[in-house]
């Protein structure tokens, strides 16, 4: 099965009303979501989608480099919710939950979304979101919602060796390859669902599923930033998108930034 995607396949039976109806294609691109901004920043309605067959300058949260081989999945999104620009780092659940449902319910994939960005196969990371906006005082002009997925590609023959140890594939797992337009087409659809919920009942329902999927909840973890590290039990996520983390001394903190790893596990 080629690794390639076929949008002509994908827009041939996509059922969404906007998500999607607009796509740019490029073999390759410095990054989606900067392809996607500046079409947002020329009027760009919501719901256009930009993907790449490769990227150069992938990004991840906080700057880091996301390694975008071919045979991924590496698609941006344009939003425009209604929302207050503090409230708009919420759709990195929405995309999360999206992206761990699909990979579960239409792959058999055992998923689990990490807080805050990540969702995980086996404890590895299969995918990372990353969200953008532009806004003005406390309106959102647009959003941008970044998806990166390893779907066709072994991570053994293509990553490098420092993120081998902590990335798996869609392919990996299943033992083969998976048709690309199949995949963005369930990931579009279910995600202008799962979006227009959020919309229209807030954040609470979202959460609450993103929760069912997080499997780092109540057990013992590490988070860190550049500034600190802390040990502790992961005991929620609350409304505001905040990890709640008791630490040894039994006094909790709410944590907005930060990596969260097992400690039993490989860290990021």
């Amino acid at each position: 099965m080629s690794a390639d995607i076929k949008l002509e396949k994908l827009q041939e039976s996509l059922q969404t009303r906007r998500f999607g109806k607009c796509i740019y294609f490029s073999r390759c691109v410095n990054s989606t979501n900067d392809w996607a901004k500046e079409l947002a920043s020329s009027g760009a309605e919501e719901g256009t989608v930009t993907v790449a067959q490769t990227q150069t300058a992938g990004r991840g949260r906080a700057g880091r480099e996301w390694i975008s081989p071919r045979g991924g999945l590496w698609f941006s999104i344009v939003l425009k919710p209604t929302k207050r620009a503090r409230e708009a780092s919420q759709l990195v659940f929405v995309a999360s939950l999206v992206v761990a449902e699909v990979l579960q319910e239409k792959y058999g994939l055992k998923t689990e979304t990490k807080w805050p960005n990540d969702v995980l196969v086996n404890d590895k990371k299969i995918c990372g979101i990353l969200t953008e906006m532009r806004t003005k005082e406390e309106r959102v002009n647009f959003a941008i919602v970044g998806v990166g997925v390893n779907a066709n590609f072994l991570v053994d023959e293509v990553l490098p060796a420092s993120v081998k140890a902590v990335a798996t594939s869609v392919e990996f797992e299943l033992r083969k390859r998976i048709r690309l337009e199949s995949l963005l087409r369930a990931l579009l659809e279910k995600m202008e669902n799962v979006y227009e919920r959020y919309e229209r009942a807030g954040f609470a329902p979202v959460l609450e599923e993103w929760k069912r999927y997080a499997g780092f909840l109540g057990r013992s973890v590490v988070v860190t930033d550049r500034n600190e590290r802390l040990n502790g039990l992961a005991l929620d996520v609350d409304v505001e998108g905040a990890l709640i983390l008791r630490l040894e001394d039994g006094t909790t903190r709410r944590i907005f930034v930060g990596d969260v790893a097992l400690v039993s596990g490989v860290p990021d």
